[in-house]
């Protein structure tokens, strides 16, 4: 009897060693017993093709996989990840999410994509990401294409089909030249398609600037309207104006090509003038924006001139032939503090050689009788005259 208990014992121990071996290896396969944290990822579709389990792959190595797939109402898909804790600390919080396949018929995969500026904080556990890119599956052009075809009327069709066989018919050699053509057209372009994308790249700013300068250009066409309707209503004076001209560069042709050596002359007897002239520029400038406060000053508050006058000493006589005049003054061009003198300054006197300094023989000019003077004014004064060298006298 107890040999009958034993044996179905062992063979049940057997077996239910068997089904925890078997369980345990299918739950080892399956991950079921390693620890994993949740990433959402939020796509515009899963795809066809997208499957719990499918792996989560950082540049081809597996870092976790699909947990479940959950379609929202928006029409977009939650595609729950259930990512290794160990290898977090590897992915950016900012990775971008790419969900792709090998072939278009293949199984889909999450691809994580480490951007070009990584963020430093690593990926966290519960962290929603954007796949902003899922790879277009055949199955789908195939329910696009069935979509479309299924709103084309068969009867329109046949005629249009019937119509384009119908213009090809007999024009294969001329159509093949277009290939032809074309596929030359295409050559010459392709060195220009770098050229081309980039004008393509800086079209957009290129219409924003265009577009805010809409509004002064509408303005512009409008004003080049009215000018337009100004001249053809002032036609006939503008015809006038032109016959006018046109009378006025005949005369002008007529008088320049009499007068062509006379002119010539004038200007070659000017050139000393303008050289000299030209040389002198600096203190020309000066004096001239020196005179500019004067005449851009407040006029006088009163009718009449202002004058500043005094008595001065008599300078010398004019003397002949030594005061003829002379033009002998060198140094070039001097501004002499002009045109900005500072406030209770004056320029220097510049003494040049022009025989006309009043100075030249050293007279005192008018000498005042002071003595004289004061016995007019006042009498007889007692003791010597005050201005003598006899100092303590009275007087």
């Amino acid at each position: 009897m107890r040999s009958s208990v034993v044996r179905p014992l062992a063979g049940l121990a057997t077996i239910v060693a068997i089904v925890a071996v078997v369980a345990l290896a299918v739950g080892l396969f399956r991950g079921s017993f390693t620890k994993t944290v949740p990433v959402t990822v939020l796509s515009p579709r899963a795809g066809l093709v997208m499957n719990p389990a499918a792996k989560v792959k950082l540049h081809g190595a597996q870092v976790g996989k699909v947990a479940s797939i959950e379609a929202l109402p928006n029409g977009q898909a939650a595609i729950h990840l259930a990512m290794d804790p160990s290898q977090l600390q590897l992915i950016p919080a900012n990775v971008l999410v790419d969900i792709a396949s090998t072939t278009v018929f293949g199984s889909k995969s999450v691809e994580l994509v480490v951007p070009a500026d990584p963020s430093p904080q690593p990926l966290q556990a519960g962290q929603v990401l954007d796949g902003a890119h899922v790879t277009v599956e055949i199955k789908t052009v195939f329910q696009q294409l069935v979509s479309v075809l299924s709103k084309i009327e068969p009867e329109k069709l046949n005629e249009t089909l019937g119509a384009l066989a119908s213009g090809l018919n007999g024009r294969g050699e001329k159509f093949g030249q277009t290939l032809s053509d074309l596929d030359a057209l295409l050559a010459k372009i392709d060195p220009s398609l770098p050229n081309l994308r980039h004008d393509l790249a800086v079209a957009p700013e290129v219409f924003n600037a265009y577009a805010d300068a809409a509004p002064d250009l509408v303005r512009t066409a409008e004003n080049a309207t009215r000018v337009s309707d100004t001249i053809v209503d002032k036609q006939q004076d503008l015809d006038t104006l032109l016959v006018s001209a046109i009378g006025l560069a005949d005369i002008g042709n007529d008088v320049l090509a009499t007068n062509r050596q006379p002119l010539t002359d004038v200007l070659h007897l000017l050139i000393p003038t303008t050289d000299l002239t030209n040389q002198y520029n600096q203190a020309l400038t000066c004096a001239l924006a020196g005179l500019e406060p004067l005449a851009m000053g407040a006029p006088s508050p009163v009718p009449g001139a202002v004058l500043l006058q005094s008595f001065y000493l008599g300078v010398e006589r004019y003397r002949y032939p030594q005061n003829l005049p002379k033009v002998a003054a060198t140094g070039g061009p001097q501004c002499m503090g002009l045109p900005n003198v500072g406030f209770q300054q004056r320029p220097p006197y510049l003494v040049t050689d022009i025989d006309a300094n009043p100075a030249q023989y050293g007279n005192q000019g008018i000498l005042l009788n002071s003595d004289g003077l004061k016995q007019a004014l006042f009498g007889p004064l007692g003791g010597p005259p005050r201005n003598t060298a006899q100092i303590g006298q009275p007087g």
